[in-house]
C-alpha cells in the first residue's frame, strides 16, 4: 500500500506556514491520540501517519528533500531522514514542541491524565558514518555491509527499582495554593525519570554498563542518489543504558567521479575527440556508457563541438521516475606534428571550396548548443 501524501495527511498545502503545519498536527493528535481512541487500531495508525508527516514537514531539510523527491527522497529500510522508523516515544517526544510542555506532560495533561504513566526510556546516540559509492553503484542501486563500532548493553548488568520513585520514574509533589492543594507530578530527581539505578556491572563498561562492539550492518542504497545525502538507518546507532532504545545510523554518502563520465543531475556527459578523418568521411566509434560499451555512428562531415543525445542512457531518478540521458560532445583532434608528405597534402586543399567554413543555420553557435543540453 502506497503512502499518501504528507500535506493531504495533515489537510495542508504545500504552501502553508511553519504555525499552520503546526496546529495541523495538534488537530489530528488530539483526534486520533491512544488515550481518546483506546484499542482502535485504525486510529493509532492515523495518530502515527500524523506524526510522520508532521516529523518531515516541520523540519526544513527534510521538507525541501521530501518537496523535491517525495517518498522516494525520505528513502526505505530506514529512510532519507523520514518518520518512517519513528516509535511511540518518538511521537511523544514531539508534543513539547506543539503543545509548549516538555517530554509529552503538556499532552497528556491535556486529556486529564497527569502525563504518560511509567519511566522515561533513553534514547542511544546517533552514529555517523561515510560511504563511498561510484557510478555504478548510483545507476543500479546496492547493498552495502558495513561495519560498526557502536555502544552497547553489557551481558551481566543488573539493575535495581528506584527506591525514590519505586520504579514509577515520577515523584508526586503536593503544593498548597489558596485555591486548595495542587498536586504535581515531575521527573523523580534519584533516576531521572528511568524508575532503574544501576546494581552491577562487569569491569571494562562505562558507568552505565555500556561497551562497545562491532557490528555488520545492512544498509540498501536506491538507485539515483547524490552525493553528499544522507541516509538514516534506524535503530543502529548506539544502544542506549536502562533498556532504552538505541539511536540511529547516519550515513553521509559520497559518490567518486568516474573516470571517463561526468554527472550533471541524472544526465551523464562523455568527451569523445574524433580525428580530422573521421570527421570528414564518418566512422563508427565506441564510447563507454554506465553499463559498459556503445557503439555510436559519426556522420561524414560531422563539426566539433557537435552533441550526440543517446536517450535514457543516463542514470534514474530517485523518485522513480525514468532516466536521464548521456551526452556525447564530438571533439575533432586537430593534427600538430605533420610529416612534410601530410604537410604537402593539406597544402593542396587550402584553397579548395568544399575546405573554407561554411557554416548552415544547423550548425549551432556553442551558446546555442548549451541551451539545448538543458531544454
Amino acid at each position: 500500500m502506497s503512502k499518501r501524501d504528507y500535506y493531504e495527511v495533515l489537510g495542508v498545502s504545500k504552501s502553508a506556514s511553519e504555525s499552520e503545519i503546526k496546529k495541523a498536527y495538534r488537530k489530528m493528535a488530539i483526534k486520533y491520540h491512544p488515550d481518546k481512541n483506546p484499542d482502535d487500531k485504525a486510529a493509532e495508525e492515523k495518530f502515527k501517519e500524523a506524526a510522520e508527516a508532521y516529523d518531515v514537514l516541520s523540519n526544513t531539510e527534510k521538507k525541501q528533500r521530501y518537496d523535491q523527491f517525495g517518498h522516494a527522497g525520505m528513502g526505505n529500510r530506514g529512510g532519507f531522514g523520514g518518520g518512517a522508523g519513528m516509535n511511540m516515544d518518538d511521537i511523544f517526544s514531539q508534543f513539547g514542541d506543539i503543545f509548549g510542555g516538555g517530554g509529552g506532560g503538556g499532552f497528556e495533561s491535556f486529556f486529564g491524565g497527569g502525563g504518560r504513566s511509567g519511566p522515561r526510556r533513553h534514547k542511544g546516540s546517533n552514529l555517523r558514518i561515510k560511504l563511498k559509492l561510484n557510478l555504478e553503484e548510483v545507476a543500479n542501486g546496492v547493498d552495502k555491509k558495513i561495519k560498526v563500532k557502536k555502544l552497547v548493553q553489557a551481558e551481566g548488568v543488573t539493575y535495581n527499582t528506584c527506591r525514590n520513585c519505586n520504579g514509577s520514574g515520577q515523584v508526586t509533589r503536593v503544593t498548597n495554593t489558596i485555591l486548595g492543594q495542587m498536586q504535581t507530578a515531575q521527573a523523580c530527581p534519584s533516576c531521572g525519570g528511568l524508575g532503574k539505578t544501576i546494581d552491577k556491572r562487569p569491569s571494562g563498561t562505562d558507568a552505565n554498563g555500556m561497551t562497545q562492539k562491532e557490528e555488520v550492518v545492512s544498509i540498501n542504497i536506491p538507485a539515483g542518489v547524490e552525493d553528499g545525502m544522507q541516509l538514516k538507518v534506524s535503530g543502529k546507532g548506539n544502544a542506549a543504558p536502562f533498556d532504552g532504545y538505541a539511536g540511529d545510523l547516519i550515513v553521509l554518502l559520497e559518490v567518486e567521479e568516474h573516470s571517463e563520465l561526468k554527472r550533471e543531475n541524472n544526465n551523464l556527459h562523455y568527451d569523445c575527440y574524433i580525428s580530422l578523418v573521421d570527421a570528414v568521411l564518418g566512422n563508427d566509434v565506441v564510447i563507454p556508457t554506465i553499463s559498459g560499451k556503445a557503439k555510436i555512428k559519426i556522420g561524414s562531415g560531422t563539426q566539433s563541438g557537435k552533441i550526440l543525445r543517446l536517450k535514457n542512457k543516463g542514470l534514474p531518478s530517485l523518485n522513480g521516475y525514468g532516466k536521464g540521458d548521456l551526452l556525447v560532445h564530438i571533439n575533432v583532434w586537430t593534427p600538430q606534428n605533420l610529416s612534410k608528405d601530410e604537410e604537402k597534402m593539406f597544402k593542396t586543399f587550402k584553397d579548395s571550396e568544399n575546405f573554407t567554413p561554411k557554416p548552415s543555420a544547423t550548425d549551432k553557435s556553442f551558446f546555442e548548443r548549451v541551451k539545448d543540453m538543458f531544454n
